[in-house]
């Protein structure tokens, strides 16, 4: 009898293809089945027989581990994968895996637009003109792009996206990321720099890294310390990558002229929010992954993953996280790299 295969999912919401049309062919050409668990009492009641998980929003912390007793692996539908307890996976001897070129180019378009309203003071010369005010006055000081400095923290393949659009604006580019080789750095002509150095020059700052113990809290009072007065902020990372209270008093005090958000440390935005009361911050709702093609290429990428490991394969976009490896889940399962 052919083995057939059990991969357990959640329910997913617009804009994704909630009917998983691309999704069913690619798991019924390796011979699998998917379980939408509804809850996550339901999840954990079925966890045992899973044999893959694919992941979308449900916290997947070591009680879920436990219950995987034939998991080999976990894929995110997306990039990040802070929701899932990566380490106690890995311990466990089960990949955990995601999608790590789906929606590039999105992500680093709206990181610009975000930078180029927050500096052009588009915010705030629309709301003007909605009060039928004229001019530049009440936006005053508006400084050049052209020529000044874009530091990037994190020069994965967004951060990369978004070096060679920043070219594009004349900007002298310089980036901090530990875990990049220098002829990434030298192939982009992006200035490799420690962070200090790089909260000291930038003018602009672009945050581009994945949410870990590491990274929660990367940017805090002592780092906007560092920046030049009238420096500008953009996250389209994780929330809580940045110090929304530093900012935030940074703001207020003039440090930092302006910020655009994608992402905050509580999803969604409370609307009482002070990042919603000052016109200096750009907002949109963790939108910046979005496009119609995106979601296609996140949700093929993700199932891909899946049928890899259940045909024997190594997923070959298992997770890259600092001080993690997957070496209990390479003995045990011995899986071929996937080509």
């Amino acid at each position: 009898m052919t083995q057939r295969w059990v991969v357990l999912t959640e329910p997913l919401k617009p804009p994704f293809d909630v009917s998983r049309s691309v999704e069913f062919p690619i798991l019924e050409r390796v011979g699998a089945e998917l379980l939408v668990a509804e809850t996550p009492d339901a999840w954990r009641e079925a966890a045992a027989e899973a044999d893959a998980v694919l992941h979308w929003r449900m916290p997947i912390g070591q009680e879920e581990i436990t219950r995987l007793e034939r998991c080999r692996v976990i894929v995110h539908y997306g990039v990040g994968v802070d929701r899932i307890d990566f380490a106690g996976a890995a311990a466990a001897g089960i990949y955990v895996a995601n999608v790590p070129r789906y929606g590039v180019s999105e992500v680093a378009d709206h990181a610009m637009a975000l930078l180029l309203a927050s500096v052009r003071k588009i915010r705030r010369l629309d709301a003007g003109m909605r009060r039928g005010e004229w001019g530049v006055q009440g936006v005053r000081p508006v400084v050049r792009i052209n020529g000044r400095t874009l530091g990037i923290i994190g020069l994965g393949n967004i951060g990369s996206a978004v070096a060679r659009r920043a070219a594009g604006f004349g900007l002298t580019v310089i980036a901090f990321d530990p875990y990049v080789p220098d002829d990434h750095f030298r192939n982009l002509g992006v200035t490799r720099v420690e962070l200090p150095e790089l909260l000291r020059r930038c003018d602009f700052l672009t945050v581009h890294v994945p949410l870990t113990e590491a990274t929660r809290g990367l940017v805090g009072t002592a780092e906007i310390a560092l920046m030049k007065h009238g420096a500008y902020l953009v996250n389209t990372s994780r929330g809580p990558v940045v110090d929304e209270d530093a900012l935030l008093a940074a703001i207020t005090a003039g440090k930092i002229a302006g910020a655009g958000l994608d992402v905050f440390a509580q999803e969604p935005l409370d609307l009482a929010s002070p990042l919603l009361q000052d016109e200096r911050v750009i907002v949109t709702p963790h939108a910046a992954f979005f496009a119609e093609e995106s979601i296609d290429d996140m949700q093929t990428g993700a199932v891909e993953q899946v049928a890899q490991a259940l045909s024997g394969l190594r997923p070959s976009d298992v997770a890259r996280i600092p001080g993690v490896n997957w070496d209990v889940a390479d003995r045990r399962w011995q899986f071929n790299a996937a080509q």
